[in-house]
């Protein structure tokens, strides 16, 4: 059943439909969809893949692949080697509790995970430091995860 769970879950995920994964938590919902694997890697090396299937809930801002992408050559890499600097980025992405994009309102502040504050955005679509979301309200078994088309980098 969670194996079908799970390829319904990509398949949604890759047709642009809403997904409602309720029985996968958020990093088999992340691994499922396919355009997370920068994400999770970077998940794994920070061995924060227990902490982030663990109760929660947790609400993640998720980066795509072509969002770290988007960053200057050789920082992915650099962040890979410097774990402690790699967590700081990652816990930057997450914000206790489970909130819903109907949830947030324009010039909101949030604390993250890491400890700093990211500003909510609602003008023009939902917006995290100036970075889109892209798909909100993915709904995982602790937490929900809004999709963003950019990296959050604490201190930027």
């Amino acid at each position: 059943m969670l194996r079908t769970s799970l390829t319904a879950l990509a398949t949604a995920t890759l047709l642009g439909a809403p997904v409602l994964a309720q029985d996968a938590d958020i990093v088999d919902t992340a691994v499922a969809a396919g355009n997370f694997e920068t994400l999770v890697a970077a998940v794994e090396a920070a061995d924060l893949v227990d902490t982030l299937k663990g109760d929660g809930p947790f609400t993640v801002f998720a980066p795509t692949d072509d969002a770290f992408a988007l960053l200057p050559d050789g920082t992915v890499p650099t962040l890979l080697e410097n774990i402690p600097q790699l967590t700081g980025v990652l816990t930057y992405h997450v914000v206790p509790g489970k909130v819903m994009a109907a949830d947030l309102t324009d010039g909101m502040t949030v604390e993250t995970v890491q400890g700093d504050t990211i500003t909510i955005g609602t003008t023009d679509g939902v917006t995290v430091n100036d970075v889109n979301v892209i798909q909100a309200d993915i709904e995982a078994s602790n937490g929900v995860i809004h999709i963003i088309d950019g990296v959050l980098l604490p201190g930027m």
